[in-house]
């Protein structure tokens, strides 16, 4: 059983009051396909729009959870990952809001995690190179202010068209557009700046 299989069965089980009173099995069943299918997607997701390693298994939970009350708003004609995208970003504007939050501790088993969900196959020092420039790539997402961000990822690393992120975000079309050229030039400037910072050590 993988990772996303074992949270999933771990969260079913600590949902199975809520699941059983208000749910029938065939909206568990799409909520159990969406989680096997999209966890992974989620959960860098999460990743990219700030939230810390720590806390991914617990945000990334959340982000189902609300999958699970809310599918039946779920247009299937439509794109699912921009529609979870949209989840996503609340959750994550949401724990961004928190100012009380700690700095960046791996919780026991959480490295497991982070290794399953986001690459299972084992680092060789062939891939050293591009994991510093994983690394710097998501540095320089982290300097990107919230907002912008998320139109940011969906379109430069999702590569969702622009009409799909602005009613994922529920914002104007100009105003996707507006924040996708601002973001592409937070992100060069934050990587510009990371290339300088990391010269000098």
């Amino acid at each position: 059983m993988g990772h996303a299989a074992r949270i999933f069965r771990d969260w079913r089980r600590s949902r199975a009051p809520l699941l059983m009173t208000d749910f029938g099995s065939r909206k568990e069943s799409t909520v159990s396909a969406v989680f096997e299918s999209e966890f992974g997607y989620v959960y860098n997701t999460l990743r990219r729009l700030g939230v810390r390693e720590h806390d991914l298994k617990d945000q990334t939970q959340e982000v189902f959870l609300t999958v699970h009350q809310i599918i039946a708003d779920y247009d299937p004609s439509r794109p699912l990952r921009p529609w979870l995208f949209g989840i996503a970003y609340r959750i994550a504007a949401r724990y961004r809001g928190r100012a009380h939050r700690r700095r960046e501790v791996f919780g026991e088993g959480d490295e497991d995690l982070a290794a399953g969900a986001v690459d299972p196959s084992p680092r060789a020092d062939a891939e050293l190179e591009s994991a510093r420039r994983r690394a710097l790539v998501l540095a320089a997402i982290e300097q990107i202010d919230l907002p912008r961000r998320g139109v940011f990822v969906m379109n430069e690393i999702d590569g969702h068209p622009m009409p799909e992120i602005a009613a994922a975000l529920g914002i104007p079309l100009n105003t996707a557009y507006s924040r996708l050229r601002l973001a592409r030039q937070d992100f060069a400037a934050a990587v510009k700046r990371l290339r300088e910072e990391g010269a000098k050590t």
